[in-house]
């Protein structure tokens, strides 16, 4: 018994860790570009992670700057886009990842897969719009 809830309890923790990997991948995928590309010109591993880390910050801050300054609903929808559309390839695959062993079904895969992109794109928009009001109302 204390190993099947040890099982449950390790499969919420890794989901809910996952859920917030997924959110940021945006960051992420910009960070991890700029180290391969500093890498390759041979500036050594330690400058290519101070690298990876400022590409990574930058670009929540871009996103964050246009939701602060543009007035425009649209432009402020299409910077939330370009954030949560990664996230949503990324929880796209996470969702599909997990159920993949547990169901036969493609068709059933695909609407997993599908609704756990969308509710973790929708995630990230979200939680993206709140930073940029918590930051920019100082």
């Amino acid at each position: 018994m204390t190993l099947i809830l040890l099982a449950i309890s390790l499969t919420i923790a890794l989901c809910v860790i996952a859920y917030n990997f997924a959110i940021y991948a945006l960051p992420f995928m910009v960070g991890l570009t700029a180290f391969q590309h500093v890498y390759a010109a041979d500036a050594g591993f330690l400058m290519s992670g101070l690298a990876a880390i400022g590409a990574a910050l930058l670009s929540v801050a871009l996103v964050i700057a246009v939701l602060g300054f543009a007035r425009n609903p649209v432009l402020r929808l299409v910077a939330l886009a370009v954030f949560a559309i990664p996230a949503a390839i990324a929880g796209y695959a996470l969702v599909y990842g997990v159920t993949k062993n547990a169901t036969d079904s493609a068709i059933l895969l695909n609407l997993l897969g599908g609704m756990g992109g969308f509710i973790i794109g929708v995630a990230a928009m979200v939680n993206l719009n709140a930073l940029g009001t918590a930051v920019l109302s100082r």
